[in-house]
């Protein structure tokens, strides 16, 4: 049994999953060429912003920010590992965990590209057709 026309329609209008998924990948390529000066993506900001804390971070807990499982993580860590800006290491409190953390120059990188990412959100909220604090909540209300 074929699925009529009229419900492929209706998905394609409706389907928030289709629209976070397109959105996504929209605003991936907007940041994307952003950072481009820099040689990053906006994944690899996103890897360098979630590590940016006092202490390196378990790779569970850049997981846990970034919505990835800990493979993933550790897959897209290797790039920033060969460019020097990060480094994985043994969590001392649990062998079996790696933590991954900045180096000089991962936060050199990081310090030259905040201000991208600012101006360029700063750009796309002013585009958006709803207010950015509600849909940020509504977002966040998923997770």
């Amino acid at each position: 049994m074929a699925v009529p026309f009229q419900t492929t329609l209706y998905v394609r209008d409706t389907c928030l999953c289709l629209h976070a998924q397109r959105a996504a990948r929209t605003l991936a390529r907007r940041f994307d060429e952003a950072f481009r000066p820099l040689g990053i993506t906006s994944g690899q900001f996103s890897l360098l912003n979630a590590m940016n804390r006092p202490q390196p971070p378990t790779i569970g807990a850049i997981a846990g920010v970034l919505a990835m499982d800990r493979s993933t993580v550790t897959a897209n860590l290797k790039p920033l590992e060969r460019r020097g800006a990060v480094v994985v290491s043994i969590d001392p409190e649990d062998r079996r965990g790696r933590r991954a953390g900045l180096t000089d120059a991962g936060r050199d990188l990081l310090a030259k590209a905040a201000p991208i990412w600012i101006a360029e959100h700063g750009r796309l909220e002013t585009e958006l057709k709803v207010e950015a604090d509600t849909l940020r909540a509504g977002l966040r209300g998923i997770g």
